[in-house]
């Protein structure tokens, strides 16, 4: 269980990531797949491409850390699936719904977006 404040945004990486990479390939492809700064605080979502494996990336303010699963059973859910060609943008609810396997996340709105001031609040489905 990834327990996080209902503020922090996670983005799902919308391309299949090496999952042989760790610290440094991941905040490269935060960086250079999804225009974004893990050092900024925000969690990173990346899954291989035979599904079986994902990975979060996030800074908790004194180094980067990487939590791993990997499934014996099932697959999941691809965040490249479908007319997508910007992350996902999840909350931790629905971070922790996606690492047990629940296909919804990303299809339908399964969390009330996070209060946000101005602008920064994401949505998921147009």
């Amino acid at each position: 269980m990834i327990t996080a404040p209902r503020s922090i945004r996670i983005w799902a990486c919308p391309e299949p990531v090496n999952m042989r990479k760790s610290f440094d390939g991941l905040l490269a492809e935060a960086r250079q797949r999804m225009g974004r700064d893990p050092l900024a605080g925000d969690m990173f979502l990346f899954v291989a491409r035979d599904r079986k494996q994902a990975r979060v990336l996030y800074w908790d303010g004194t180094g980067l850390v990487i939590i791993a699963k990997r499934l014996e059973k099932g697959r999941f859910n691809a965040p490249w699936e479908g007319d997508r060609k910007k992350p996902w943008c999840l909350t931790p609810s629905e971070l922790s719904l996606f690492l047990e396997g629940s296909r919804l996340v990303g299809h339908f709105e399964v969390s009330p977006p996070p209060l946000r001031l101005g602008s920064q609040a994401c949505s998921n489905i147009p």
